[in-house]
């Protein structure tokens, strides 16, 4: 069992704290990137980091971030690495990440903290009320899976406008009651 000393711990409430860089709402905590701090002597520390896809832009804006966090706290060198395995994934993001989304407008992943591969497939684009006032996708073949809720007003009542937005991670949706577009963080 690896053992966490307590200025780990603090440089990893430090690091953990910095913003994302493309969800300044976000920690990178929150969002689940944060995978590991390690003290390398008294005053060296290595950081590793997991994008949200291996092509991510926003790792680079992180990681100086980390460091200057880091820098500013007294460690004289800090490594940022990369960690691919295991991947990132939309599971990884907090309640409480999931909850601040919600606040900011963007539909936060449905669901959560599944087992295993999200199964992805393309087919239709809007939600709607099914029989007995249930809401599922339109002709879906996945029933079971949650609809798109509207940020601003709740409604499930949304179509898909685009399958990315600001984002890769992120696509673009229309409430048909309240008719706001809004983000919506796509299931990993």
């Amino acid at each position: 069992m690896v053992t966490t000393t307590a200025l780990e711990e603090e440089l990893r409430r430090l690091a953990g704290s910095v913003p994302d860089p493309e969800l300044p709402v976000l920690t990178l905590e929150e969002l689940g990137v944060l995978r590991a701090v390690h003290l390398r002597g008294a005053d060296t520390v290595e950081v590793e980091l997991t994008p949200t896809y291996t092509g991510c832009p926003a790792i680079e804006a992180m990681s100086v971030d980390i460091e200057r966090v880091l820098h500013e706290h007294g460690m004289r060198e800090v490594s940022v690495r990369t960690v691919l395995s295991p991947a990132w994934s939309t599971d990884d993001i907090s309640d409480e990440g999931r909850r601040k989304l919600r606040e900011f407008g963007i539909a936060p992943p449905r669901g959560g903290r599944t087992a295993g591969p999200v199964t992805v497939t393309l087919g239709p684009t809007r939600t709607a009320p099914g029989p007995g006032g249930s809401v599922g996708l339109v002709d879906a073949v996945e029933p079971e899976l949650e609809p798109v809720c509207c940020p601003h007003c709740g409604s499930a009542d949304t179509e898909l406008l685009s399958r990315f937005s600001s984002t890769a991670c992120k696509a673009l949706r229309r409430c048909l009651s309240c008719r706001e577009p809004f983000d919506h963080f796509k299931e990993l």
